[in-house]
């Protein structure tokens, strides 16, 4: 079951369970965040709650993408409490593009080899420990919180102050912490994990600020597990037509690290875990339009497809003019 979150025909917001292809309108639910809440506090499951309150009406989601009322599978009432994260160098050959960036920039290790090709070695040395154990921890970002998530369909800014507008193809793990303070995961969702890669590739310690930039994720939230094997193309059009395309592998057959070791090197931070927030956490990827020498322009327009998620997730870039910044003070 995959399930949308959407704006119907007279503005108010709906939900969606997809089944067989076919969306029907979740009786009564308008969120998916207030569906899980409810979940959480009884005594059955996600899938067991939207099956109590029944399906209703039939709807089109080519006609709620093309209108521009899908919302992101899931939000929060208060966006800044939703986080969004994510890991890099997790999945096989991940570390090729990285790794030619710092030997650029001449950031090698003792052992000739860049930060990032050892920690990727690191990975899929003990990435993957026996239930029970502990492995490596992964690479860690902040990519930012609610506010800077965009909706499916709807442009991505580019800041003006950025380098480079590059798409990332990722997975995306959708957790609610319950009120004990326990993560509890939802599912999967396709994700754009929008980056500056030219700013990256200054120098690595600026990988944070290049990760703190707008993303989008969805449109369909994949309820359950992780396919162990996803095979997913990523496309760039420029005036309607293919300028550029790869396919993007990801689940754990393709990574060095298990998801639940990425979870636990997450979640093991008490800050992550408080009772109520979301945590949109991107598992990362090994394609990028960047490695092939790809510079996107206003109005190009990124696709992610993946058949077991369901519609494809579609954000044009949209290049920002920087304001001014002013700190003021108050004495």
């Amino acid at each position: 079951m995959n399930l949308i979150q959407f704006f119907d025909l007279d503005g108010n917001r709906a939900v969606a369970a997809i089944q067989n292809d076919v969306a029907r309108t979740v009786i009564g639910a308008t969120s998916v965040y207030d569906l899980t809440i409810e979940a959480l506090a009884g005594p059955g499951g996600l899938a067991a709650l939207i099956e109590a309150k029944g399906l209703g009406a039939t709807v089109d989601r080519g006609a709620i993408l093309a209108e521009g009322r899908m919302l992101s599978p899931i939000d929060h009432p208060d966006p800044a409490h939703l986080y969004v994260t994510g890991t890099g160098l997790t999945h096989l050959g991940s570390a090729a593009t990285r790794d030619a960036m710092h030997k650029a920039n001449g950031t090698k290790t003792e052992n000739d080899l860049t930060d990032s090709m050892k920690m990727f070695q690191m990975g899929l040395e003990n990435g993957k420990p026996a239930d029970g154990e502990k492995g490596v921890q992964p690479e860690w970002f902040y990519k930012g919180n609610g506010y800077s998530v965009v909706r499916p369909g709807h442009p991505i800014p580019s800041p003006g102050f950025a380098l480079d507008a590059g798409e990332e193809p990722e997975i995306a793990g959708i957790y609610v912490i319950d009120h004990n303070g326990q993560p509890r995961r939802l599912g999967f969702a396709l994700a754009n994990e929008f980056s500056d890669h030219v700013t990256e590739r200054v120098n690595y310690l600026y990988l944070a600020h290049s990760k703190l930039r707008a993303c989008s994720f969805g449109p369909e939230l994949r309820v359950g597990d992780l396919p162990a094997h996803i095979e997913g193309m990523s496309r760039i059009y420029r005036d309607g037509k293919v300028l550029w395309e790869k396919p993007f592998l990801s689940g754990e057959d393709n990574m060095s690290h298990t998801i639940a070791n990425l979870e636990y090197h997450h979640f093991k931070y008490d800050l992550f875990r408080n009772p109520g927030d979301v945590h949109v956490h991107c598992f990362g990827t090994a394609t990028l339009s960047f490695a092939d020498g790809i510079s996107t322009q206003p109005d190009d327009i990124f696709e992610l497809e993946e058949a077991q998620f369901g519609a494809a997730l579609r954000n044009p870039v949209r290049m920002e003019t920087e304001h001014p910044l002013i700190v003021g003070s108050i004495y």
